[in-house]
């Protein structure tokens, strides 16, 4: 591996050991690094912790003033505008990079460090979720109109609204992830 990445060992087992550390790959002694093979119930407790995070953003961000929501909102549009192209030509992996897009920058648009930093792991692992399961979204109609309301709440300034829509948009994802997960593991 290091040599098809043109480094030396070093870094490169640094590299592994660290993803080992934040729990996107696991070490088995003597056999090697392995990425991680999530199960439902590493999903749901993904997007639990997830939807905790985004609560808490959400309440961060409609303290934060109208300046700081307007940044935030002026981002969320054009990442909603990318998504909206990609969805009509079904590019399934820019839809996944962009949907991770939103939801990250959501919580950045906070600026609390920590939230940011706790995010960026849970960003990987529901990352993890999607591209492993090398499915298309199975609600791809839906997608842009659910990220397009969440938006829309926030510009309105609808604290209880968006709390609402932060915990159905996570909770579908967690049914449609674990539907499709399900489904893997008995063709498998």
């Amino acid at each position: 591996m290091a040599a098809q990445l043109r480094t030396s060992r070093g870094p490169l087992r640094e590299a592994l050991q660290r993803l080992c550390q934040e729990g996107l790959l696991i070490s088995h002694r003597n056999r090697g690094v392995f990425v991680l093979e999530l199960s439902t119930a590493d999903i749901k407790e993904i997007y639990a912790v997830r939807e905790a995070v985004e609560l808490a953003a959400s309440n961060t961000l409609m303290d934060a003033g109208q300046d700081q929501i307007n940044d935030t909102c002026r981002v969320l549009k054009e990442i909603i505008r990318d998504m909206a192209k990609h969805v009509a030509v079904s590019d399934w992996q820019a839809i996944a990079r962009l949907d991770m897009q939103f939801h990250t920058t959501f919580v950045a648009g906070t600026g609390n460090t920590r939230l940011i930093r706790i995010y960026e792991t849970l960003a990987a692992e529901s990352r993890m979720c999607i591209l492993s399961l090398e499915v298309a979204y199975p609600r791809l109609d839906v997608l842009v109109q659910e990220h397009q309301n969440l938006l829309d709440l926030l510009e309105a300034g609808d604290r209880k609204g968006l709390q609402q829509a932060v915990k159905r948009h996570l909770q579908k994802a967690v049914e449609d992830l674990t539907v499709t997960s399900q489904d893997n593991e008995i063709t498998a």
